[in-house]
């Protein structure tokens, strides 16, 4: 093997062991939404290990995700090859995990930021979508209990005033 490829060979495992052990999920599914990459954050936040859902469908295996809206959301992705952005605040997740800090978190379920990526083959074509999932909990939480926060202090203005 030569140094160069012994290189890229050693970048590769890197740019894996990355993509394992990164706290953001990690999905690439193909037109169809059947799985074909499934990293760390969403087997231990899933359940379901890589093995457990590839060549499966998102739709069969969460039954939380709506096929119609996801494929809507998937087509300008394939055709235009842009990205497409879905925030915790237009939808709280696309999969309902749990909550994983319960006792100082004050939710139930895991709030996301979601972006769907094109992912071209050789031939420029889009064969496959990279999903990414961040984690929005203590955002969401912050962001409702400032809101909570507002509604109590315009009340009690209103209280004093009147």
């Amino acid at each position: 093997m030569t140094d160069s490829a012994a290189d890229d060979m050693t970048e590769f495992h890197w740019m894996m062991d990355m993509i394992q052990s990164i706290d953001v999920g990690i999905v690439v599914i193909d037109k169809e939404g059947r799985v074909k990459v499934w990293n760390g954050f969403m087997e231990s936040h899933s359940g379901l290990l890589p093995s457990d859902v590839r060549d499966k469908t998102l739709f069969e295996l969460f039954e939380e995700v709506d096929a119609e809206w996801l494929k809507n959301k998937m087509r300008p992705v394939i055709e235009l090859r842009n990205r497409a952005f879905i925030t915790w605040e237009q939808r709280p997740f696309l999969f309902k995990f749990r909550n994983y800090r319960p006792i100082t978190g004050a939710e139930d379920f895991m709030y996301q930021n979601i972006i769907l990526s094109p992912l071209t083959t050789h031939t420029g074509q889009v064969e496959n979508i990279s999903i990414t999932i961040y984690d929005m909990t203590d955002v969401a939480t912050s962001k409702k209990l400032l809101e909570a926060t507002q509604v109590t202090l315009d009340e009690n203005l209103e209280r004093q005033s009147a």
